[in-house]
C-alpha cells in the first residue's frame, strides 16, 4: 500500500493496524521515501512460506555458507 506523508501522519493509529496485514510505502512530492514492515514477519519466514518449508534442502547453514562465499568474491 502506497500513502503519501500527510495521510501517514494524520491516520497513524489506522496504518499501524493495517502493517500486521501488509507493508506501507510512504510518499513525499511523488516519491516513495519510506517502508513501514512488520517486524514479526522476518525474511526468512517469507522463502520458508515461499519454498514449502524445507522441502528443497535449503538449511539455515546452507544459506549462511553461501553468503560468505558471495561475499568472499566480491570483496
Amino acid at each position: 500500500m502506497v500513502v503519501t506523508a500527510t495521510e501517514f501522519k494524520a491516520n497513524f493509529g489506522k496504518y499501524l493496524e493495517l502493517i500486521t496485514k501488509e507493508d506501507i510505502f510512504i510518499a513525499r512530492n511523488g516519491k516513495t521515501v519510506a517502508k513501514v514492515v512488520n517486524p514479526q514477519v522476518s525474511a526468512v519466514d517469507i522463502l520458508r512460506g515461499m519454498l514449502g518449508g524445507n522441502s528443497y534442502g535449503i538449511d539455515m547453514d546452507s544459506l549462511r555458507e553461501e553468503r560468505l562465499l558471495k561475499y568472499e568474491n566480491n570483496v
